[in-house]
């Protein structure tokens, strides 16, 4: 090229050079973010074109060799980043993160570059070429063409902007939440539009006040307190709360929370609110019907420990109500009828119980009454619970049913709500041991003793068929002589788990368990087959065996003794079959005719424990006994100048029923004397029982008893040792 024309042919380079280079940087920018692929591309472009204009200037000014190297490095570089952004490009160019691309002057970047350009050129040449207003003018079309190409592509992302949010509007207001934005002083400031479907609200009614303010003044300081932790940095939780929505009804709403602070385009607390009324209707409909007992509307088992454990810190008391006679009812009159007497007794429950009590049906006859009363307004309540369920209970026509109630009471506090129960329940079965319409508390002691029932009634069933029974005999000596006439068997139960039980705990429960027969026909067996070892040689004694009114009047008692009786070969007169008197009174007229029949088969008949009472003694001249053994009470005094005598050991002879002391000259009641004249005019032998000091056996023999029993004779042992104390003394026929 001429020296004449490099100059202007440089400035011609550095001016289309520049311009070009401005439009290809403003357009790599402008796709940095939407096409990354695309602004590596022309970044490498404008490089290699740097390098290249840079290139042209050195020729264009003859500069050394050694400097067009400098060159090298922008060229290598464009050639470079060229093949990397094809290479994106070709793997599908993805998008960088960060939002919308910026908005860059596509047009008037590179235009207000040219004209700077003109401009300096003009105040310094003067003017412009042909060829560089030609070059100048062939710049404006691709401009152009890369304007409508931006343009198009604007249209384009505004339409999928557009579609975009519709589709998130329409899900919004489709939605069955309402969303709420919460600025930080927790106003509300902004609503979604599914508000107006779902409560009723508008924006006028919601945007701009505390959140606080649409709740329930109830609900709004726990709400309030929830939000504030939020805003300190707590994680989001579920807050519940009642809303009032448009109409002005309170609705059941739970929130969930979003702390969207950090996001600039939200910059808020976002509420996702939904209704819950519906479901929390449901849920306590389920509760209900899963808490309360179908037939009577009361609260049922698990409604009650649940209200044990939630009154457990509380004083008050639970009363556990156990009804006598439903079952009866129910037989006799079936199962609806007994319904309907169960709903009376709820009825009546209620009535009596307080406002703030819980009155709950356990089992078809058990109820109960927890009640925050102390315990003296508790056993009142109980009290007046009884007088209530006591009423006559009169259905439709002429029905009327009675029943009978036992209540056992205990205390809350302290306990749980199993342990509450099962006192009041060990309370209930104590009252019905003793008794019908009576209460009982729970006591540790009673418990103690209703474990030993429990144990008792487990294990006596059984015992029979495992040889645990067994029995014990005491000797019944003449006072006189002090020689031995009889034994009494005494029953021993030697559990291997309960050890030794007495007849005092063994025969009530043998009763209750229906298994006083089985005891019985043993006893008499064995003692009846003892009596026929010792009665081998010449010795004569009686053998005394206890049964019960029950077991008397039983129908076949009597063929039962006489099948015994001739198995073991001993005469009838050897044998003595004692009862209680104080059992006797309810079944008086049977037991006469039992003990009669016994009379008839040549038995003996005895009555223990009489006591000298005017009762007692005007009974006494209706039955048929031989033998008549006294009571402690009826044998504690004695006769004039007879030594002291003291009576907490057990009974003595018949010398003095009442108030008789042991002083020397005292004076004996009179009632005494009617019992020991009453027996000799009646024909009876007296034993005097319980003879536990000589002093008590010289008493009895001054007082006129023939027979003697008691630990200061003979103690009860077993039949090899009775046998050895036999056979210390010569035979003897009583």
């Amino acid at each position: 090229m001429p020296t004449a024309q490099a100059p202007l042919a440089a400035r011609i380079a550095v001016a289309s050079g520049g311009f070009g280079f401005a439009a290809v940087g403003v357009a790599a920018l402008a796709d940095w973010r939407r096409r990354p692929g695309a602004a590596v591309c022309l970044l490498g472009t404008g490089a290699a074109q740097f390098g290249l204009l840079a290139l042209i200037v050195l020729l264009a000014y003859g500069a050394p060799d050694r400097a067009a190297l400098a060159t090298a490095p922008p060229l290598v570089a464009g050639v470079l980043l060229t093949a990397a952004g094809v290479r994106r490009v070709a793997a599908g160019d993805p998008r960088r993160a960060g939002g919308p691309p910026p908005v860059w002057p596509r047009v008037s970047a590179p235009a207000g570059i040219a004209t700077v350009a003109a401009a300096v050129h003009l105040a310094v040449y003067g003017g412009f070429t042909t060829g560089m207003v030609v070059l100048g003018l062939a710049v404006i079309p691709p401009l152009v063409v890369r304007e409508l190409i931006s343009a198009t592509d604007n249209r384009r992302y505004a339409g999928r902007l557009a579609a975009q949010e519709a589709h998130f509007r329409a899900l919004v207001s489709g939605g069955n939440d309402l969303i709420l934005l919460l600025d930080g002083a927790l106003r509300v400031r902004w609503q979604s539009p599914a508000a107006a479907r779902l409560f009723a609200l508008t924006d006028a009614d919601v945007l701009g006040r505390h959140f606080a303010d649409l709740l329930h003044p109830d609900d709004a300081p726990q709400a309030a307190r929830l939000l504030d932790r939020v805003l300190a940095g707590d994680r989001p939780t579920l807050l519940p709360a009642r809303m009032r929505d448009g109409h002005g009804a309170w609705r059941e709403t739970e929130s969930t929370v979003s702390d969207q602070r950090g996001v600039p385009e939200v910059h808020a607390l976002v509420l996702h609110v939904r209704d819950v009324g519906e479901r929390r209707r449901l849920e306590r409909a389920v509760h209900q019907l899963a808490a309360t007992d179908q037939l009577t509307g009361l609260a049922n088992r698990q409604e009650l420990l649940r209200e044990l454990r939630a009154r457990r810190d509380r004083s008050g008391a639970l009363l556990v109500v156990d009804l006598h006679g439903l079952g009866v009812v129910n037989d006799g009159r079936g199962h609806a009828f007994g319904d309907t007497v169960v709903v009376e007794v709820a009825r009546r429950l209620r009535a009596v119980a307080g406002p703030e009590d819980l009155v709950a049906r356990l089992v078809g006859d058990e109820f109960a009454v927890l009640t925050d009363a102390g315990p003296v307004l508790a056993y009142g309540l109980g009290n007046r619970l009884l007088a209530a369920l006591a009423e006559p209970y009169r259905m439709a026509g002429d029905d009327e049913v009675r029943l009978q109630a036992n209540i056992g009471l205990a205390e809350v506090r302290g306990a749980g709500p199993d342990d509450v129960l099962r006192q009041a329940d060990l309370a209930r079965r104590r009252a019905a041991q003793l008794g019908r319409d009576r209460i009982e508390w729970y006591d540790a002691y009673l418990e103690e003793q209703l474990v030993r029932r429990l144990d008792l009634e487990r294990e006596l069933p059984g015992a029979v068929a495992r040889g645990e029974l067994d029995l014990v005999y005491q000797p019944v000596l003449g006072l006189a002589d002090r020689l031995p006439v009889g034994t009494e068997a005494l029953l021993r139960w030697r559990s291997p788990v309960l050890g030794t039980v007495l007849p005092a705990e063994l025969l009530p429960v043998a009763e209750d368990l229906d298994l006083i027969g089985e005891v019985g026909r043993w006893v008499l067996d064995r003692a009846c087959r003892q009596l026929a070892d010792w009665s081998a040689g010449d010795r004569r004694l009686w053998m005394a065996v206890n049964v019960t009114p029950g077991e008397l009047t039983a129908p076949d008692f009597l063929r039962r003794t006489a099948a015994v009786l001739a198995a073991h070969g001993v005469p009838a007169d050897r044998l003595v079959v004692e009862v209680a008197e104080p059992r006797v009174g309810p079944e008086l007229p049977a037991v006469v005719a039992r003990l009669a029949g016994l009379r008839s088969l040549g038995v003996r008949t005895a009555l223990d424990g009489f006591r000298a009472e005017h009762a007692s003694l005007a009974q006494l001249r209706r039955l048929p006994v031989d033998l008549l053994k006294l009571a402690p009470a009826a044998a504690s005094a004695h006769r004039p100048g007879g030594a002291g005598m003291g009576g907490a050991a057990g009974a003595t002879c018949p010398a003095g029923a009442a108030g008789g002391t042991g002083a020397a000259g005292a004076v004996r009641p009179p009632l005494t004397d009617v019992v020991v004249g009453l027996g000799q005019r009646l024909g009876l032998e007296v034993v005097a029982a319980a003879l536990e000091t000589p002093a008590q056996v010289d008493a009895a023999a001054r007082a006129g008893c023939r027979y003697g029993q008691g630990h200061a004779l003979a103690r009860p042992a077993t039949a090899e040792r009775v046998e050895a104390y036999l056979e210390e003394f010569p035979s003897a026929s009583r």
